[in-house]
Formats: C-alpha cells, structure tokens, sequence
C-alpha cells in the first residue's frame, strides 16, 4: 500500500509540474479570431491514425477522447502516457512567404483500475492556442507637396486555454462501457492592436481585447463492443460534451498617445460571463481483426453558431470533423523486433469555426503516419509512439492567408504491471 501511494504522489508531482511548465506554441494570424486554434486533444497512437478516439479501446494506450474506454486497464496496469509536437510552418499570402518553428507539449496523463470494471485516468490537455504577431501598412492620402500619408496597424496576440481533468470509465456489462471526464478549464487569452502613423502631428491608438476564464468542462463517452467470428470485432462509440455559460471575464481596453508617446485618454469595458462553451457531440466506429488489424472512422459535431462572445451570439459558425485512420501490428506473438512494430496511418478534414470579417475562415486537411516502437521486445506493452503530420488551411475565400504545416509528434506511453503481487515460496 505504501508503495502504491508513493506512485500515485509522484505522478501527480509530475502532472502538476507539466502542467505549470507547459507552453503552447503558434504563430497562426488564424488564430486572432474567437478562441484561437483549438488544440487537437489525442494522444500519440491515435494522432498518427488521423485522431480517431471514439470506438478506440484496449489496455495499452490512454484514449482521452472517450471516458469509456477506461474501463480496459486491467488490475496490474499503471499506465503514464506523455507527448509532445514539433512544427514547422510555412504561411502565404500572395507572393509572400514566411516560415516559423514552434514546440509544445500536447498531453501528460496517467491511467490504472480503481476496482473490477473501475478504470481512473488524471491528466493535462490544451484546448486551444493563440499566437501571432503581424503588421499591415495602408496609404491613406497623399497631401498637396506629394508626401504619403500612410498607417501602421500592427496586431499581436498571446495566451491559451488548458485544462485538467480526472475521468472515471465503467464497465457496465461485458460490452458496454460509460465513462465521463471532469476537468477545469483555465487560461487567459490577449489580443493587441495599434495603429501609428507617419506624420509627426498624428495620435498613435492602442487596443487590447483579453479573455480570462475560469470554469469547469463535462464530457461524456460511451462504448459497445461487437464480437463475432471469433477474430473479429468492432466497437462503436459516442462521445457528448455539454455545452454552457463560462465563468469568464472579457476586458476591454482603449488608449491613445500624442507624438510624444504622452496619453491622452483611456477608456476600459469589462463583461462578466462573457463566454460560453459548444454542445459537442461525436460518434465513431473502430473494427478490429485478430489483434492486429485495426480500422476506425469518427465524425464530431460542435454547436458554435450558439456560443457567447462578448455575450455576442451569431460570432462563430458550426464545426463538422471527421477522421480516418489504421493501424497494422505484423505478428503480436513474433520474436523479431520488427514483427511487433505498430504501423499507422489517417488523414483528417475539418471546418473552421471562426469567420474572418464575416466569410467562412478556413478549411483544416491532414494526412499523418507513424509508428508504434515497443521499448522492449518481449513485454511489448511500452511503447516510443513516433508519427508525422502534413496538415493544410485552405481559405474558402480566394486571396486569404493559406497555412502548410509540417509537424513531427513524439510521445512515450509507459505501460507496466506495478500493482502484481509478488509471492515467493
């Protein structure tokens, strides 16, 4: 008992010190709009099959996206499962191009059974990001000696939205399974804008919108498992987040200076319960043939058009995804390395939910693949999970800002039976 509290301390030592330290990254213009980027919330197999996650389920891998698949941990299980991403983007707007490198880590969390058909998970997600910082120069006239008079807006933006949760996962009957995360959503979020101008006599104005949130977020999952001839099985799910008001505060604040930088006035809003979360509901199907061929597709739906910005409704517009991905295992009873390799592979598509100046923003296409590399042969249960992503954002608008990314996913899922009694004779 003493040692099973000591591991429960130190994971929780390790949860909160990721969760302080985390930084999340991006350099998005995208992301000036609503909440920013919204985080891609799976973990490292499910990340290279496209982010496929409701009907995923087996004891090897923590599967966040739906509570109910934590009821497959077995009783001598303790699972630690962490990741982080590389990137580089590449953004163009006409003939200009510009590039940019960012780091940030996607998840830590922890998973082990509570009692018979009780699986208890505790981790770390981001919901979204925000990070851009862009400036734009617009000719306003030309004055009667032929100087140009022009302006200089410029606009930066910074902060996220994570969250903590602790989810519980039960196993109802033999195939069906429920499950339901709690977690406590958190972050702050700014965004800037000034505008200079180039003749000596004019004011310079300063603004910044800040988001700051304090809440909780519930997500339900559900699970049933189908088994027939004998090799064969396939497990649907659906996943339901409720919707709400946020405990949220939105701040708004106006300044402008003379050429001397002296100010000359300021002006600030503040708007309580400012922010709302979507409805978001999600249903997937995974087939599983013998252990080593597995095959899932999901389809999410998030009810934006109904959500509070700045107690404003109408600001956002509804979010479809949906996912595809595979995952093949040549021989789970091999004895060569290469034999017990995971090789997957998905691709994805989703719609923005943000309109930029009141058009559609823009769509989200990815394609990953990636592997499995079991840390050691014969128990086979830990796992380096190594995938890479090409994602697009395309505009529907011709002209828009277009985004290639190319991001590199690296997470360690720690997989052992701590909790065997041992018995020696």
């Amino acid at each position: 008992m003493k040692h099973y509290k000591k591991l429960i301390s130190l994971c929780l030592f390790i949860l909160v010190a990721a969760t302080v330290a985390a930084q999340s990254g991006s350099n998005s213009p995208y992301t000036r709009y609503g909440f920013g980027q919204l985080s891609d919330q799976s973990f490292g197999n499910s990340k290279a099959m496209g982010g496929i996650a409701y009907g995923l389920r087996n004891g090897l891998h923590i599967n966040a996206s739906n509570p109910a698949s934590y009821s497959a941990v077995d009783s001598l299980t303790f699972i630690l499962d962490a990741g982080m991403s590389l990137q580089n983007a590449n953004f163009k707007e006409g003939n200009v191009k510009t590039n940019a490198k960012n780091s940030t880590i996607d998840y830590i969390a922890m998973q082990f059974r509570l009692f018979k058909g009780l699986g208890f998970t505790a981790g770390f997600l981001p919901y979204s990001i925000v990070g851009y910082n862009m400036n734009k120069t617009n000719t306003i006239s030309t004055d009667p000696y032929g100087n140009t008079i022009s302006s200089l807006s410029s606009f930066t933006g910074d902060g996220s939205l994570q969250q903590v949760f602790l989810g519980l996962g039960y196993q109802v009957f033999n195939n069906l399974s429920v499950g339901a995360n709690f977690s406590y959503l958190y972050g702050d979020i700014t965004h800037s804008s000034s505008t200079t101008f180039n003749n000596v006599n004019a004011t310079r104005s300063v603004r910044s919108d800040k988001i700051s949130v304090r809440d909780y977020k519930l997500d339900f999952g559900l699970q049933y498992t189908l088994n027939f001839k004998e090799k064969h099985s396939i497990t649907l799910g659906g996943i339901y987040s409720l919707g709400h008001n946020m405990n949220s505060d939105g701040y708004k604040y106006q300044e402008t200076y003379d050429s001397n930088s002296i100010m000359q006035s300021q002006s600030a809003d503040s708007v309580s319960n400012a922010f709302s979360l979507p409805t978001t509901w999600g249903i997937g199907a995974t087939y599983v043939y013998n252990n080593r061929l597995t095959v899932g597709l999901d389809y999410t739906h998030q009810n934006w058009s109904d959500v509070k910005f700045y107690n404003q409704k109408g600001t956002f517009q509804n979010r479809s995804k949906i996912s595809l991905g595979a995952e093949y295992l040549p021989n789970p009873l091999g004895r060569t390395y290469i034999s017990k390799i995971r090789y997957r592979a998905g691709a994805y598509y989703s719609d923005p939910y943000t309109k930029v100046n009141g058009l559609d923003g823009a769509r989200e296409y990815g394609v990953s693949f990636g592997f499995g590399l079991p840390l050691f042969l014969y128990q086979g249960r830990s796992f380096l999970n190594i995938s890479g992503q090409y994602v697009k954002v395309s505009p529907k608008v011709k002209g828009m800002l277009e985004e290639n990314y190319l991001r590199i996913n690296v997470g360690l899922t720690f997989n052992e039976r701590w909790f065997m009694k041992w018995r020696v004779n």
